[in-house]
């Protein structure tokens, strides 16, 4: 960090700010952002009551979906952070060597995808439910031994469409954005082994 470093009240109101907006922050990457040291940074959340990366990761998976109500979140790729119908989630994959192409260590596509997709079906406020439609971008290659974390958002509801932003980042840098339509379906039709998805594809191609 450049330029003058902040007095201790401004640098705990930053470092309350900066956690507010992102949990997962190790001390190293607060340290780094703030421009003091990993002790420092250790001391001011004492001082704060600020648990450790460890106790918040904790926390925000208590918060998560029970799969009772929304079994979708039992099927996220990756871990399943945070998850709140209706308006957004959060989650967290390591990046494995086996995901990686033969030739090169770079992570294949599908699984960032597959990661992004299936927090985007979970925060759909819906028993059930399934991707419509998707527009994607990969902003930068991502390598095995790297950590992603994907939030999703609620843009927008009409009737059973969800409209669900995904951007996922590794040590804050964009490696994948993605907008999907998510359809919750009927489950009168499940159990008669109707979907329900042609009335709603029809209703769809009406409003475009």
């Amino acid at each position: 960090m450049s330029g003058k470093r902040l007095d201790k009240k401004a640098r705990h109101q930053t470092l309350l700010r900066k956690l507010e907006a992102n949990p997962l922050l190790t001390d190293e990457q607060l340290a780094k952002e703030l421009g003091v040291s990993i002790q420092t940074i250790r001391l001011d959340r004492l001082a704060l009551g600020l648990p450790e990366l460890k106790e918040r990761a904790k926390s925000i998976a208590s918060r998560a979906l029970s799969g009772e109500n929304h079994p979708a979140s039992l099927e996220v790729v990756g871990e399943l952070l945070y998850c709140e119908p209706g308006v957004g989630g959060l989650s967290r994959m390591v990046a494995e060597p086996a995901m990686s192409l033969t030739r090169y260590n770079v992570i294949r596509g599908h699984y960032l995808f597959a990661q992004a997709n299936s927090l985007a079906v979970a925060v759909a406020d819906a028993p059930h439910a399934l991707t419509g439609s998707a527009r994607v971008e990969f902003s930068r290659p991502v390598q095995a031994g790297q950590v992603l974390i994907a939030r999703a958002r609620v843009l927008e509801r009409r009737g059973r469409r969800f409209i669900v932003e995904v951007v996922t980042r590794v040590d804050e840098q964009e490696v994948f954005q993605g907008k999907f339509l998510i359809l919750a379906l009927d489950e009168k039709y499940l159990t008669e082994g109707n979907l329900g998805l042609e009335k709603e594809t029809d209703r769809r191609e009406k409003n475009d």
